[in-house]
């Protein structure tokens, strides 16, 4: 397969997919390296694909027509962050990313992608066992979070949770 049709089944691929898919596993279904799929994303995204890069692999979200995308700002220490996600996700909304301001390179932001609580686990497990800090610890603790939420209601129980357990920025 030449490296044009490739980038476009990869492409279809990822559209195809509604979970995230590793550069590992695409690899092999292609029979190339890693850094090649590393590479077509990169070429893929230049070309205007809104491919996300998460912690569990590649992803082009599909957000329903239905869907309220919101920020929120939280503030927290480093040990409150998987209780800050578990909030979130028990209320039925998805973490799309986090966001800090940094002081000289301006806006820092990660895809996440958390739909569920595994999801977390894993991300919490993952910062865990490979000693990475938290983007939040660059600014104090305090960031944003982009949810997806189905309702305005939905949203402020998040917001009354997140402020019960004092995660919630002021």
């Amino acid at each position: 397969m030449n490296t044009e049709n490739r980038r476009k089944a990869l492409l279809e691929k990822l559209c195809s997919n509604k979970m995230p898919l590793t550069g590992a596993v695409l690899a092999r279904e292609f029979a190339v390296s890693r850094q090649v799929i590393v590479n077509d994303i990169a070429i893929l995204r230049a070309l205007g694909s809104d491919i996300y890069a998460t912690p569990q692999g590649y992803l082009i979200p599909s957000v329903a027509d239905q869907s309220l995308e919101v920020k929120i700002a939280c503030k927290h220490n480093a040990e409150d962050l998987e209780k800050e996600l578990v909030v979130m996700i028990e209320e039925g909304a998805q973490i799309l990313d986090v966001i800090v301001e940094h002081p000289v390179y301006g806006e820092i932001k990660a895809n996440l992608m958390l739909t569920n609580l595994f999801d977390v686990r894993s991300f919490v497990d993952k910062l865990a066992t490979t000693r990475a800090e938290p983007l939040s610890l660059i600014t104090g603790g305090v960031h944003l979070h982009t949810l997806l939420v189905r309702s305005e209601e939905q949203l402020q129980r998040i917001k009354n949770k997140l402020h019960d357990c004092s995660l919630l920025a002021k």
